[in-house]
């Protein structure tokens, strides 16, 4: 199931006033809780999103039928190797799938810009993932040299946002 039909179903969810939906597919379950319908824009519960791994039941062997698939199309040409002083450089990764924010809110200030100096442990960024905000914090110190990501835009798990000279 992909990132979008997830939300979808989240938002639907919401707005339907259920307080609880389970999907089982062959590789996942997916169950959504609420304690609620929305109240003026809010939700009045918590919102539980699990994604649990479901065990495939052992069937006994029985043969198979080998069908040849074609080959997979070849990848997209690579992006050119980066330049020699791009190899110094951190990558700060994405450590969950959301949409990216560069600072807490619309009116607000950036948690930091390019050419910033930060610290480990400075936050650097926020990612929503099912309404949550998470504060994601530098592991590294050094000065950001270039954001990877435009603000509100929607990252996957280790994808990389940013790049830090750790000089």
């Amino acid at each position: 199931m992909k990132l979008s039909e997830i939300q979808d179903l989240i938002k639907f969810v919401a707005r339907s006033g259920a307080t609880e939906v389970e999907i089982e597919q062959k590789d996942f379950k997916i169950i959504i809780k609420t304690d609620g319908p929305k109240r003026r824009g809010k939700l009045t519960g918590t919102e539980v999103v699990q994604q649990l791994p479901v065990a495939v039941p052992m069937q006994q062997a029985v043969p198979q039928q080998v069908i040849p698939q074609a080959a997979p199309a070849p990848a997209p040409a690579a992006t050119p190797a980066p330049a020699k002083e791009e190899n110094n450089y951190i990558e700060v990764k994405s450590p969950m799938i959301g949409t990216f924010y560069r600072s807490p809110s619309p009116d607000k200030p950036a948690f930091a810009e390019v050419g910033d100096t930060i610290k480990t442990g400075d936050v650097v960024c926020i990612i929503e993932a099912m309404k949550l905000f998470n504060e994601i914090e530098s592991e590294v110190s050094g000065r950001i040299v270039k954001f990877l990501v435009d603000d509100s835009s929607p990252v996957e798990y280790d994808q990389p946002l940013m790049l830090i000279d750790p000089s």
